[in-house]
């Protein structure tokens, strides 16, 4: 017979191992949140392996935007969530391709260069950190303005203003860093790097084996093989007819056609500003030019901040005129003399086009451009009618409908 004591002070079974247990799961929960699922690493190669695809589907998505408004009720913010949803996947695409083509190993990934405006974006975003914090934030804020905007208004028009006021500060705020941290340089739109296809990586195999494995797909006399030229696998071919060199992996573009021989040569010839290093494809504003440069960042929330004073906002001149007025004193006091590279030319050309916005906003709007949208709007019956009359309820109502 077993001593009592000995009972009370020999520990159970059961109390040794709910601790392992306990810890074990307290273990797996923590990895199971600090780890990210499997399902995400599996979209991101999926992602960096059919940058093409991936563009398509993303266009094909946006396209929905163009035919929900005005089918049903609240269809501006189903057409709006499904475009700020596509737009906020795109920016968060982007990053994984620019990631995969930082980690590629090919040393040249084609034979034409970058634009002037990647370049020069790629190397701010690379080199400085709280650059791309920032301009992350602005591109979110410009993706997601008119979401917010529609939300904000079903609690009235005071909530929707502070609204539309708070997003104008933040978006000036964002491109003040961004001038700071670019040393006084001009911003270009957008702030991030555009999409860059991912080239694909070299196979290990070398030219002849290639070619010895390209003959026994065509023989016909081979057994087990269809044969012929006309079924030839391309392996290694683009989508538009390059084809990448099995050891280098550089890419070996196509003939041009004979009558557009000229422009094939130009285009490969390296300008001065193709060699140029990246921060000197932007002057450094001073004077007058700077300050041109804080206005323009400025002459919207000056316009969202008058609308949001005004007592008559759809036909009061105010708003309009202080917004015009700083946009074109900002224009007028930029120095043309550092207009000098083709970045800053392109820059400044997209901005003109943009002013065009301007007749879409507020009182010129409403006393002048309605009037004439309603006149095409009755001549032009169908579907051209049908796309302005679902349009007409979002520019009439919306702040950032038309938004440059």
């Amino acid at each position: 017979m077993s001593n009592p004591a000995d009972i009370r002070t020999r520990p159970s079974r059961s109390a040794t191992s709910t601790p392992s247990i306990t810890s074990a799961n307290a273990s797996g929960v923590k990895r199971a949140i600090t780890s990210p699922p499997r399902w995400i690493h599996m979209y991101d190669d999926f992602i960096a392996k059919n940058s093409h695809q991936v563009s398509q589907i993303e266009s094909t998505l946006r396209s929905l935007t163009y035919i929900i408004p005005g089918r049903f009720r609240d269809a501006e913010i189903a057409s709006e969530s499904i475009h700020s949803g596509v737009q906020l996947l795109s920016l968060y695409h982007d990053t994984l391709l620019r990631r995969a083509a930082t980690l590629s190993k090919v040393p040249i990934p084609s034979l034409s260069q970058p634009s002037l405006h990647s370049r020069y974006t790629r190397f701010w975003t690379l080199k400085s950190a709280f650059y791309r914090r920032v301009a992350y934030i602005l591109q979110i804020a410009n993706y997601v303005q008119l979401l917010c905007e529609m939300s904000a208004k079903r609690r009235g028009a005071r909530t929707r203003w502070r609204v539309v006021v708070l997003l104008e500060a933040v978006k000036a705020l964002c491109k003040l860093v961004l001038l700071r941290i670019t040393r006084s340089r001009p911003l270009v739109t957008p702030v991030l790097p555009e999409r860059e296809p991912i080239v694909t990586e070299p196979t290990d195999e070398y030219p002849d084996e290639a070619d010895f494995r390209a003959l026994e797909e065509d023989d016909e006399d081979r057994p087990g093989t269809a044969g012929g030229l006309a079924r030839k696998k391309m392996n290694g071919v683009g989508p538009n007819g390059e084809w990448t060199m099995p050891r280098t992996g550089m890419l070996l573009p196509t003939l041009p056609s004979p009558g557009d021989t000229s422009g094939y040569l130009l285009s490969r010839v390296l300008t001065a500003d193709d060699i140029k290093p990246a921060t000197n494809l932007l002057n450094r504003l001073k004077g007058s030019a700077r300050m041109a440069e804080v206005l323009h960042i400025l002459a919207p929330l000056v316009f969202a901040a008058a609308m949001a004073q005004s007592k008559d906002r759809r036909k009061s001149w105010t708003p309009w005129l202080l917004g015009v007025g700083v946009e074109l004193l900002a224009r007028q006091l930029r120095d043309k003399g550092l207009r000098t590279t083709p970045l800053e030319r392109e820059e400044w050309t997209r901005r003109g086009w943009a002013m065009g916005w301007w007749i879409m906003r507020g009182a010129f709007y409403e006393n002048v451009t309605k009037g004439l949208v309603s006149g095409v709007r009755r001549r032009v019956p169908g579907l051209v009618a049908g796309i302005l009359e679902d349009y007409e309820y979002l520019w009439e109502n919306y702040y950032f409908s038309t938004s440059a």
